[in-house]
C-alpha cells in the first residue's frame, strides 16, 4: 500500500509540474518561421462530434497548412460531413482521399499511409477523428518539433464522454491514465507517443521504417515513439492538451474499449504493465483492509492520496473531470479500471470497429487481409457524383 500512496504523491507533483509548464507557454520566438504542414485525419463513420472535430483542423491559427481527410470508401457516412466542412473553409487547401479497403490489419495506419503519400509537406500532423484541436495546436507542435534533436511530439488529451458510461470512463482516463503518462515523463525521458495527435517529420518517420512497417500493430503510436527513442531521436510530450471525444457508448462498448486498451498495453509494456498495480490506489487499499483491519490508517491515507490526485488532475483538465455526480462514482470507476487491468492479463482477442482481432505476444494483429485498392484523391463534386450512382 505504501507504494500506491507514494505513486499518488509523485503523480500529483507530475500533474502540477505539467500544469505550470502549460501556464508558462509563450508565443514562438519572432524568428520562428512557419514551415508547411500537412494535417492528416483518417475518418470512419460519423457521430455528433465529427463536424466540430473536423472544423477544429481548419481553424488553426497557423499560416501555412493543408488538410487531408481519408475514408476507405466514398459511401462512408463521414464523406458528406467532410465535404461540407471543406466547402465551409474555401481558404484552406484541403483534399478528401478515398484510400480503398485496408490491406494491413490496422486500418488507421493504412489510411495514414495513403494520406502521407498525398501530402505535400515534410512535416505531418496526424490527428484521430475523435480529437478536437485547440486553435494554437499546430503553432505549438511545430515550435516544439523544431527544438534540437526532437523528432516526434505527441499530445496528452482530456477525455470527454457523452453518455453515463463514457463519462465515467472519461473520469477514469483523466484522473488515472493521463496522470500515469505525466508521471512517466516526469521520472524519465519520454520514449512513447500518444497516437491521438502526433507531429513528425517525414524523413524521421521513414528512418524508423515508415508508417507501413507499423500496419500490423494495434498500438502503432507506442511503437512509433519507441522506435524514435531507440534510434536516438528525442520524443516530447507536448504542452498542447487536445480534447478526445469518446462518444456516447453504452457499458458493453466501453468495456470492449477497456479490454482493447489493457490487452494492447500488456503487450506493448510487458514489464511495466504489472507495475500498474501501484496506480490502483483505492483497490489496493480496499484489499489491504479486507485482509487486515489494522491497516485502517494507511487506507485513509491511500484514499486521501487518490482524492488529491483526482483534484490535481481537475486543475489540468478544466471541464474534463467536472462531470457532476460522476465525481461521486470515482470509486466505481476505479473498480472497473482494476477489473479491466486484471482481465488484461488473460485473453488475446480484442474488438475493434466491429472486428474481432487476435493479438500476438508483440502486440501485432492477426486479421484477414483485404484486396488491394489504390488510394485516390477526389474532389467534392466527384464524391457527390459517386453517391448518386
Amino acid at each position: 500500500m505504501a507504494g500506491a500512496i507514494a505513486y499518488c504523491l509523485i503523480a500529483v507533483v507530475a500533474v502540477i509540474r505539467y500544469r505550470r509548464a502549460g501556464k508558462r507557454r509563450s508565443a514562438p520566438d519572432a524568428a520562428f518561421e512557419c514551415p508547411p504542414v500537412s494535417i492528416l485525419r483518417p475518418l470512419s463513420g460519423a457521430d455528433d462530434s465529427t463536424k466540430s472535430n473536423l472544423r477544429s483542423l481548419f481553424r488553426q491559427n497557423y499560416g501555412n497548412f493543408e488538410v487531408l481527410l481519408g475514408v476507405h470508401e466514398a459511401s462512408d457516412p463521414a464523406v458528406e460531413i467532410a465535404c461540407s466542412v471543406i466547402a465551409e473553409f474555401p481558404g484552406v487547401p484541403a483534399r478528401l482521399v478515398i484510400t480503398g479497403k485496408p490491406r494491413v490489419p490496422n486500418a488507421k495506419v493504412w489510411s495514414l499511409s495513403a494520406l502521407a503519400r498525398e501530402a505535400r509537406s515534410e512535416i505531418l500532423v496526424m490527428a484521430d477523428s475523435d480529437v478536437h484541436l485547440p486553435e494554437d495546436a499546430c503553432t505549438t507542435l511545430i515550435e516544439e518539433l523544431s527544438r534540437p534533436g526532437v523528432a516526434l511530439v505527441s499530445c496528452p488529451y482530456r477525455a470527454v464522454g457523452a453518455s453515463p458510461w463514457s463519462r465515467l470512463q472519461a473520469l477514469g482516463l483523466n484522473t488515472e491514465f493521463v496522470p500515469e503518462i505525466l508521471t512517466a515523463v516526469f521520472l524519465r525521458e519520454c520514449d512513447f507517443a500518444i497516437g491521438c495527435t502526433v507531429a513528425v517529420r517525414r524523413r524521421d518517420l521513414e528512418a524508423i521504417g515508415g508508417l507501413e512497417s507499423m500496419g500490423s500493430y494495434l498500438a502503432e503510436d507506442f511503437v512509433m515513439g519507441q522506435r524514435m527513442a531507440q534510434s536516438g531521436r528525442r520524443v516530447l510530450l507536448s504542452r498542447v492538451m487536445v480534447d478526445h471525444h469518446i462518444g456516447g457508448a453504452g457499458f458493453a462498448s466501453c468495456w470492449r474499449h477497456r479490454m482493447r486498451w489493457t490487452r494492447s498495453t500488456r503487450r506493448s509494456r510487458r514489464g511495466g504493465y504489472a507495475g500498474e498495480i501501484f496506480t490502483k490506489t483505492l483497490m489496493v487499499a480496499a484489499i489491504a483492509f479486507a485482509l487486515r483491519h489494522q491497516t485502517a490508517p494507511f487506507v485513509a491515507a491511500a484514499v486521501a492520496a487518490r482524492v488529491a490526485l483526482a483534484c490535481a488532475a481537475a486543475t489540468v483538465f478544466p471541464g474534463g473531470t467536472r462531470a457532476g455526480f460522476y465525481w461521486l462514482l470515482l470509486p466505481l470507476e476505479d473498480v472497473l479500471s482494476f477489473s479491466a487491468w486484471v482481465a488484461g492479463f488473460f485473453g488475446e482477442t480484442v474488438g475493434w470497429r466491429g472486428r474481432a482481432l487476435r493479438l500476438d505476444a508483440e502486440g501485432r494483429i492477426g486479421a484477414v487481409m483485404q484486396p488491394v485498392q489504390e488510394p485516390r484523391a477526389v474532389s467534392i463534386e466527384s464524391v457527390e457524383a459517386a453517391d448518386r450512382l
